[in-house]
């Protein structure tokens, strides 16, 4: 099969194309042929070393944790899915960039999402319902949304509102109307974001999610009143230090079952901000490490 690997740690100038043996599925696993990757974080900070204290990964490797495509290899005891279903889904840290990629959790795929909505739905939605798990009910309760217009953050905005939850997002004042069209009052993020909330919720903010690790955690836990009000996935460190709930991915497919069914009835629509060629995935993780992305980045396969 076709997939991008890198042989070293270091820029996107690593990452090559090239022919590499066809993985196999083993027990509770699938194997997928991938029409769509997604493009996360965790992929570049993995592919220059970032991570490489905390997450080391077998060189060379393949970037790239969710996928979606059509099942052609069924590991023993898997029982939900047949060889030709659509699907999406996450494997491990790495392996999605492939013509072919094993998955360990995973869900039919909407036929109201294209390939890469689907692809941009696993690890964006499942980080999203975890975070939104740890703070409680959701309906009729204001939540703020800090970094609401990215991947994860945009997800959170729409499920959220989808689960009877008032919205309010921060973004870039150029995102402000996509943030309106997915169902949240806009605001930008920064210094005086208290103040304008004050006229934006005059009530108070009752709880917070954090996708953004923008610095901002202390200002967020001032404004919610309460540290367990409050729910990071994306400043660990901080979140520890200030007692809030810590949130990280898991490959779980009930969670993405929900996001899927949300799919269905139109309430939950990933954002796709740009698709590119498995051959320019270079350029996928030179935008990704831009950041301020809208929506989630794709790789078609």
């Amino acid at each position: 099969m076709r997939a991008a690997r890198f042989h070293a740690y270091g820029g996107v100038e690593t990452l090559v194309v090239e022919q590499v043996p066809d993985p196999h599925p083993g027990p509770g696993e699938i194997r997928v042929r991938v029409a769509a990757a997604g493009v996360n974080p965790i992929d570049w900070k993995l592919r220059s070393g970032a991570l490489h204290q905390f997450l080391p990964v077998e060189l060379p490797a393949i970037p790239g944790r969710d996928a979606a495509g059509v099942v052609d290899e069924i590991g023993g005891g898997v029982q939900d899915v047949r060889v030709g279903d659509r699907v999406f889904g996450l494997g491990g840290v790495t392996g999605a960039s492939a013509e072919l990629v094993i998955l360990s959790a995973w869900a039919h795929a909407p036929a109201t999402w294209s390939d890469g909505q689907a692809a941009g739905a696993g690890l964006a939605s499942v980080t999203a319902m975890r975070g939104l798990d740890a703070l409680g009910p959701l309906a009729g309760r204001t939540l703020l949304v800090e970094g609401a217009a990215g991947g994860v953050g945009s997800a959170a905005v729409e499920i959220a509102v989808a689960r009877g939850a008032a919205v309010i997002g921060t973004a870039g004042e150029r995102n402000h109307e996509f943030l309106s069209s997915l169902g949240a009052v806009p605001t930008t993020y920064g210094p005086g974001l208290a103040q304008r909330l004050t006229t934006l919720a005059p009530r108070g903010i009752d709880i917070v999610l954090d996708t953004a690790a923008s610095g901002s955690l202390a200002d967020l836990v001032a404004i919610a009143g309460d540290a367990k009000r409050v729910a990071t996935v994306a400043d660990h460190v901080g979140g520890r230090r200030l007692g809030t709930h810590v949130v990280n991915a898991e490959n779980d497919s009930a969670l993405l079952s929900a996001a899927a069914e949300l799919g269905g009835q139109g309430r939950y629509t990933p954002r796709i901000e740009e698709t590119y060629p498995l051959e320019r995935i270079a350029d996928a993780h030179a935008h990704a490490e831009r950041g301020r992305t809208r929506g989630k980045l794709v790789i078609s396969v």
